[in-house]
């Protein structure tokens, strides 16, 4: 391990990183919620087992872009933290 700084930079730089991929899972969720959308209307009336399980699929795509974000920002804060105590 390198000097406190050097930790600290390094650190910082992975947050920095993580805070990139968030932006980059919001722009995603953005896209699916969209085509989710997007089904939605093209499907309204339909009680077709296919398109049930399709908008619920969408769905579940942008909770667990939703929880990656959570964890992505947890980390971040644990990070942080560790850095502060250095």
């Amino acid at each position: 391990m390198g000097g406190v700084e050097e930790v600290k930079s390094s650190i910082a730089m992975a947050n920095e990183k993580s805070h990139a991929g968030i932006a980059a899972i919001m722009q995603a969720a953005q896209q699916l919620d969209e085509a989710r959308m997007t089904l939605v209307n093209a499907t309204q009336g339909s009680t077709h087992a296919d398109v049930n399980q399709a908008q619920g699929l969408l769905a579940e795509a942008l909770q667990t872009l939703a929880n990656a974000q959570s964890a992505i920002q947890a980390s971040i804060s644990s990070a942080e933290g560790y850095a502060s105590r250095l």
